[in-house]
């Protein structure tokens, strides 16, 4: 009998927003597979657990490996950061199942995402509707999410930016700042959050003009306002008509 697969969204990384649910999934289980970053935010839930870890770009060899363990009916944790359902591991885990013929229980298990969190350290810029766009085009052609950011700067959205800056993506984000100042006033305000609720945390609060690219890395959340969002006493604020 297949057993059951915990699809565990572990937030963004500090254990205060670790939901009870994805704790008491963590502790319940058999084994914990995830990218070595993840287990490590979650050293202090492991006891007797069989942990499974590896590197990036190997996020598929980790859910066929969670499959193979439910398939000998062991109850497994893939954990991801945030939330599992967003740009997470939950997708691949109902495909996979189902490609591998193995009918095991999955539960996704939300969690706290990065936008949210970064959110909620930068005051209420999410009031209104927004959008997030991820600026790696690994799995994305760079000309979709170009679509994407003209679309979401045409309708005027709070824009959310995961991804924004890598060591061999150096001119994405600065190409996004391009397209949406055609759309925005180049003193919308711009929050960047650095490591949201970790123990390095860092936040700036700034304009789209004023972007400091070089200091924004993959540990970096942007949250741009829409015509309406504005600052005040160093809080951005989206308001949304009340």
């Amino acid at each position: 009998m297949a057993g059951m697969i915990y699809v565990v969204g572990i937030g963004p990384g500090s254990e205060d927003y670790l939901t009870p649910r994805a704790r008491k999934a963590i502790i319940n289980s058999d084994v914990i597979v995830g990218y070595k970053v993840y287990i490590e935010l979650i050293q202090n839930l492991i006891q007797t657990q069989e942990v499974i870890s590896n590197g990036m770009k190997q996020e598929i060899d980790r859910v066929k490996k969670v499959i193979e363990l439910a398939k000998e009916g062991k109850t497994v944790s893939l954990v991801s950061s945030g939330d599992a359902g967003v740009y997470g591991m939950a997708g691949p885990v109902y495909q996979l199942a189902e490609e591998m013929g193995v009918d095991a229980e999955i539960e996704v298990v939300p969690g706290v995402t990065a936008v949210l969190a970064a959110a909620s350290r930068l005051g209420a810029p999410l009031m209104h509707d927004f959008v997030v766009i991820s600026l790696s085009d690994l799995l994305t052609p760079w000309e979709k999410i170009v679509k994407r950011l003209h679309a979401a700067g045409e309708g005027d959205f709070v824009v959310s930016l995961y991804n924004p800056r890598s060591k061999k993506r150096r001119s994405h984000l600065i190409e996004a700042q391009e397209i949406l100042l055609k759309y925005r006033k180049p003193e919308t305000p711009v929050g960047i959050v650095w490591n949201g609720t970790r123990e390095k945390e860092e936040m700036l609060v700034t304009t789209l003009a004023q972007i400091p690219h070089e200091e924004v890395n993959m540990f970096a959340t942007l949250i741009i306002g829409n015509s309406e969002t504005y600052i005040s006493k160093g809080r951005i604020i989206t308001p949304r008509g009340y």
